[in-house]
């Protein structure tokens, strides 16, 4: 067959519903249709793209390096000929968006590429969640991906609007050499004697929850780095064995620094997509929740230690 764009839309589709059956749905396709144009697209690129699991389905390497480039193309088809009105091309519409340490982000950004083409985006770094919600209320920002803690809802005004899109657990970084090395998962308290890297107060409830987690345990860290910078600084602070921290559950390692859950789930962050009511459409901030929920599909396809998690603690499919 010659590769066309609704093809391209097809992979799109499967990739950000993570399930053949939700993707033929919203494309209006039957299941049976979509599996047959699944098959069909994959021996044109003479291997698989996605690896078929019982809670839905899961780009391969090479699936993530097809979709990223189909993406590019249909934003890039999208923009073909565009006018602004009154001139030579169509005005375009600007999104001011601020976003805490999240690793949906950069996945979000570039799907809103392909669906909003004719938005431009503007990304602000805003490390503390309760600056995040000052710039929203005083409309120095439009939308923006904060954090917060079950018991410690993000708390705003009227004025703004909240949707969560993820509760995760939170998992621990260590040496590969650490002595715990080969648990798959880390009781909080094994750990009372290590030092730790933590991130500064973000307004939201962290460290605090960390310690009284810590607390629950028994015990108080003997030692606490303030960090917050580069991760690679970190992981490399951390492959030298010079402590351990918390980190997202998505977090890719590099060499020498093992991810591991933590026994009891003591410790859950979640990331919360908020906007300004006035100013947004309804259509663009479900546009947002979208790609960013797609986005966190995404990073669990490339996360072997959460799936690992989620396979032993609950179903994928009910993130």
């Amino acid at each position: 067959m010659d590769l066309e764009l609704r093809h391209l839309r097809v992979l799109c589709a499967i990739a950000d519903a993570g399930s053949v059956g939700r993707a033929a749905t919203g494309l209006g396709y039957s299941q049976p249709a979509m599996s047959t144009q699944l098959r069909r697209i994959e021996r044109f690129f003479g291997e698989p793209l996605f690896v078929r699991r019982t809670s839905g389905v899961e780009l391969t390497r090479y699936g993530v390096e097809v979709v990223a480039q189909a993406r590019d193309v249909l934003a890039r088809a999208a923009a073909i000929g565009r006018r602004p009105a009154g001139g030579t091309a169509r005005a375009r519409r600007s999104l001011r968006l601020a976003a805490t340490n999240s690793p949906v982000l950069s996945g979000m950004v570039m799907r809103l590429r392909t669906l909003l083409p004719g938005l431009d985006v503007t990304v602000s770094s805003v490390y503390a969640s309760s600056e995040i919600v000052e710039l929203l209320e005083h409309g120095e920002v439009d939308a923006a991906i904060a954090a917060d803690y079950p018991g410690r809802e993000l708390r705003h005004s009227p004025a703004v609007a909240h949707r969560g899109i993820v509760t995760e657990p939170s998992f621990v970084a260590l040496p590969a050499h650490h002595p715990l090395r080969h648990c798959p998962e880390i009781a909080l308290a094994d750990l009372a004697d290590d030092a730790w890297f933590l991130t500064p107060d973000d307004g939201a409830g962290w460290p605090g929850v960390f310690y009284a987690a810590c607390g629950s345990a028994g015990f108080t860290p003997v030692a606490v780095h303030e960090f917050l910078g580069d991760r690679v600084e970190l992981q490399d602070m951390i492959a030298e064995g010079l402590g351990v921290s918390v980190v997202q559950a998505t977090h890719r390692p590099v060499s020498d620094v093992l991810v591991k859950p933590l026994a009891g789930t003591p410790l859950w962050c979640r990331y919360v997509l908020a906007w300004r009511r006035e100013g947004l459409a309804d259509e663009v901030a479900d546009t947002l929740f979208g790609s960013a929920t797609a986005a966190y599909r995404e990073l669990i396809a490339h996360s072997a230690h959460f799936r690992a998690w989620a396979s032993r603690t609950w179903s994928v499919a009910r993130i």
